[in-house]
């Protein structure tokens, strides 16, 4: 769901849909392979074969066949390759070397402006992932793709950035392209608040097909899991709730252009903006978690208002996708229950009872790790997608294919 690419000209392989059925990790013999896809013994033999020289499969312990000799099994080998999943922040970078099944082997953060231009920053992300690559025993040719999320709105069919607010110099930038120079290895790019669903809802929410993760932080966005699958819409703004006017504003600009945004009432510095106007030490959203830790009651009330009128902007999107989860991310959830009890308060008593009977508004399980876990598992279903294993068997020597 998450390819980018188009391979024309490439017939299926055939081991592509064998390998699809690998995925799950669980071993088989070739007999059950053969059963399943309804091919003879021969020709399962030479597309595992065709993978196996790929690397992507291989034998697993031996296992007592009925009435005979043990009978060889075959799985994935998930940590044959790796993918790299990068989370660009407005101020931090984080990159990981994961495995295919979504484990992390290695990890790197670092503080940086994402305002320092794409160049800065697609330097350090060579630098951190050349490293990681490295201390995990890996090679350039064992990286299988590279998963990227930045804030702000994507062009997913290039993966260039397109006018983001927060991201000076890197309207338009090529940024697969600069990676691809480096690692030569497909690299896809998305909205930050999208990855983020992705992650979350792999690490916490699989069983779920209906889900809207919303991220309060530096700004606001949403990514939407509908009936299993990533919605991106036909210019890839699906989810850009922070620039939905909200009642509550009496004329507050937002960096867009237009006044009263979600984004420029609620977020973490437009809290901030509000405190200080009361007299407090506030500028971050950081700032405003400290003081709500410290029992401030003022700074309790304003985040319990944001939360309000996010909840107003929520109370329309519910009724408009019915999601049976909406789970909160991002620096304002670290006030703890005071920014969801808003959000609570207004979805509840605006929305139909229908909508909300077996809703769920949660805090993200996975903190500060959705981002990284969403682009490596953006990279993971991209490396092993039918396009991209039929197009690496396509690459071998004739005599391989099956």
């Amino acid at each position: 769901m998450n390819d980018i690419s188009t391979f024309g000209g490439l017939g299926s392989s055939g081991a592509s849909e064998l390998f699809q059925i690998l995925r799950d990790g669980r071993p088989r013999t070739r007999t059950e392979l053969a059963e399943q896809m309804g091919l003879a013994r021969s020709t399962v033999t030479l597309r595992i074969e065709a993978l196996m020289e790929l690397g992507l499969v291989g034998f697993v312990e031996e296992t007592a066949a009925t009435g005979g000799r043990p009978s060889s099994r075959i799985a994935l080998r998930a940590g044959s390759k790796v993918v790299l999943g990068v989370d660009i922040g407005a101020s931090h970078l984080r990159v990981a070397v994961t495995d295919l099944a979504g484990h992390r082997l290695q990890e790197s953060t670092r503080s940086i402006e994402v305002s320092q231009g794409p160049e800065a920053v697609l330097e350090a992300v060579v630098e951190l992932s050349t490293a990681l690559l490295d201390e995990s025993g890996r090679h350039r040719e064992d990286l299988l793709a590279i998963g990227i999320g930045v804030p702000g709105p994507v062009e997913h069919r290039t993966g260039r950035p397109i006018n983001p607010p927060i991201m000076p110099g890197w309207n338009g930038f090529d940024v697969p392209g600069y990676l691809q120079d480096h690692f030569h290895a497909p690299v896809l790019v998305d909205n930050d608040v999208n990855i983020m669903a992705l992650g979350e809802r792999n690490a916490a929410w699989s069983d779920v097909d209906d889900l809207l993760f919303v991220k309060v932080a530096t700004g606001i966005g949403s990514g939407i899991v509908s009936s299993g699958m990533l919605q991106r819409g036909a210019d890839g703004v699906a989810g850009d709730i922070g620039h939905i006017r909200v009642l509550s504003g009496d004329g507050v600009p937002c960096h867009c252009g237009n006044r009263d945004c979600l984004e420029a009432v609620a977020s973490g510095p437009a809290v901030a903006t509000k405190l200080r106007e009361l007299g407090l030490e506030a500028r971050t959203s950081e700032d405003v978690v400290r003081l709500v830790q410290a029992g401030n009651t003022d700074a309790i009330h304003a985040v319990r208002q944001a939360g309000r009128d996010v909840g107003e902007v929520l109370s329309a999107c519910i009724s408009l996708m019915n999601p049976s989860v909406i789970v909160v991310g991002g620096s304002m959830t670290m006030t703890g229950e005071h920014f969801i009890a808003g959000i609570r308060e207004v979805v509840y008593s605006r929305t139909i009872p229908l909508a909300t009977q077996h809703l769920r508004i949660v805090q993200s399980g996975s903190g500060l790790d959705a981002g990284v876990l969403g682009a490596s598992m953006l990279a993971i279903h991209h490396a092993m997608s039918p396009e991209r294993i039929d197009a690496m068997v396509s690459a071998l020597p004739s005599g391989s294919k099956a």
